[in-house]
């Protein structure tokens, strides 16, 4: 029987989603509860990895499990032996055939930005801090540029590891905030740090630093060093998983393709 677990959680006490050899992980987390209920080893597939300090308002994971026990018992045994920072949300019984990554078909990222004359303490680890005044208009239009296919070679980590680069991106949009401004940005995959990268560079346009017309070059050369900022992780959250074609269709149209990735 295959499980599929939707949850949420705050991601400043982690060293991120995947398991390590040390240190506190979300998937070490419900792979210790299932280990108890089961007796056993059992491996916990996500839809997304998230890195140290990012946040998730929706991530899913699957898991294969003989025991018959009800969908409602599964999420309230788990709820109970989490800690706070970690919430399951709905569970279901899916098909043995759906894999969490191999079906996913869309993310949506957010990432937060507060101003301000100083630091505020109660969004340490929440939000990331920009003191300076940024120009909206001009980031949006930089940010508008990155929709569509592109190779993000040069906007992702030197350390990306999988083979095509190309990224398909159907919303990048700069939202005002009362405080500051979210970036929200939905895509068919996402490179490692790419968003955290894609942010840095457009705060650099928002400060004048750099302009909106460069992003096409900058795609053109597939150089990192070319776009050598990376913002902090604390801003990030993984907001939205589409694991269905009809839930990206319904947001963003009928007639867009859908990108299936075996990668995350």
């Amino acid at each position: 029987m295959r499980i599929l677990v939707e949850i949420a959680y705050q991601g400043n006490q982690f060293l991120g989603f995947q398991i390590q050899q040390q240190g506190r992980t979300v998937q070490q987390q419900f792979e210790k509860i299932l280990k108890r209920i089961h007796k056993h080893h059992v491996r916990i597939h996500p839809s997304s990895r998230t890195d140290r300090g990012v946040h998730a308002y929706q991530q899913y994971f699957h898991f294969d499990t003989e025991l018959q026990i009800d969908n409602q018992r599964w999420k309230y045994a788990m709820n109970s032996a989490l800690p706070n920072d970690i919430y399951v949300i709905s569970v279901q019984t899916v098909d043995k055939n759906f894999h969490c990554r191999y079906d996913c078909v869309g993310k949506r990222y957010r990432y937060k930005v507060y101003q301000g004359k100083h630091r505020n303490p109660f969004k340490s680890g929440l939000e990331t801090f920009i003191k300076e005044d940024l120009d909206f208009e001009k980031m949006n239009e930089a940010a508008q540029q990155f929709i569509g296919s592109h190779d993000f070679t040069g906007f992702c980590s030197q350390k990306t590891e999988v083979e095509s680069k190309v990224r398909t991106l159907y919303q990048s949009e700069i939202v005002p905030t009362i405080q500051g401004f979210d970036y929200v940005v939905t895509g068919s995959g996402f490179l490692y740090n790419m968003v955290r990268v894609l942010v840095a560079f457009l705060i650099e346009v928002g400060k004048g630093k750099r302009r909106p017309d460069e992003v096409k070059k900058l795609i053109g050369e597939k150089n990192r060093n070319n776009v050598p900022f990376t913002a902090p992780a604390e801003g990030l959250y993984l907001e939205k998983i589409y694991l269905f074609p009809k839930d990206l269709q319904k947001d963003f149209g009928n007639h867009i393709k859908i990108h299936y990735k075996k990668s995350l």
